[in-house]
């Protein structure tokens, strides 16, 4: 058999976002769309397939999940993300203006993300200008999925723990989304250089 050479793989995901800029970004957005911003911040789930179809039936309060169904991911597999605090009072937040809504239409809302009672189906063009307003323009609304999976590594969560809470099936892909950023190698240059103090002490070269 003829030797086979395989191409190198270049889709090496680059773009994140820090807190700061999400705040900045989320000034120039409506309130459901920043929330929206919001969730996929902390789950780093996808925005079209799994954020925007959200319903209250998918938050179990009692049991402390969010919860996707098996056969409605990309991957087809159920998932379920913690009630962390701040996840838990975003959802508090949508489901207090939820029962407004509902009451001021005399309906109920099934949807998490929604205007005025309308289900989201796309708020590109709104990211696009809130991104071009906070001074981040060009970003992604899928860099919040890449920036979750930095969180997640920065937090020290096991990488196969992680990969369910975002969905990522195998861990090739989920690599390509554990960014390392400059911050995070000046943070673990001064590690190193806390337990390698005495390092003039050695002589060094001449």
């Amino acid at each position: 058999m003829p030797a086979i050479t395989t191409l190198r793989e270049d889709n090496v995901r680059t773009g994140f976002l820090e807190p700061g800029q999400i705040v900045a970004v989320c000034k120039h957005l409506r309130p459901t769309e920043g929330d929206v911003v919001g969730f996929m911040y902390i789950t780093g789930w996808r925005s079209r397939s799994e954020v925007f179809p959200l319903t209250w039936a998918q938050v179990d309060w009692a049991g402390g999940f969010v919860r996707l169904e098996p056969g409605t991911t990309k991957n087809r597999e159920g998932r379920a993300f913690p009630l962390m605090p701040s996840l838990r009072a975003l959802l508090e937040r949508r489901l207090e203006h939820t029962r407004r809504c509902e009451r001021a239409q005399d309906r109920i809302i099934p949807s998490v993300f929604h205007r005025s009672g309308r289900p989201i189906q796309s708020m590109a063009k709104a990211w696009r200008a809130a991104c071009k307003k906070a001074g981040v323009p060009g970003r992604l609304l899928h860099d919040l999925r890449r920036t979750a999976v930095r969180n997640l590594e920065r937090a020290g969560v096991s990488r196969s723990v992680a990969m369910k809470m975002t969905g990522h099936k195998t861990e090739s892909v989920y690599r390509r989304y554990a960014i390392v950023v400059e911050a995070d190698l000046v943070q673990a240059g001064a590690k190193l250089a806390a337990v390698t103090a005495n390092g003039d002490s050695f002589g060094g070269l001449r």
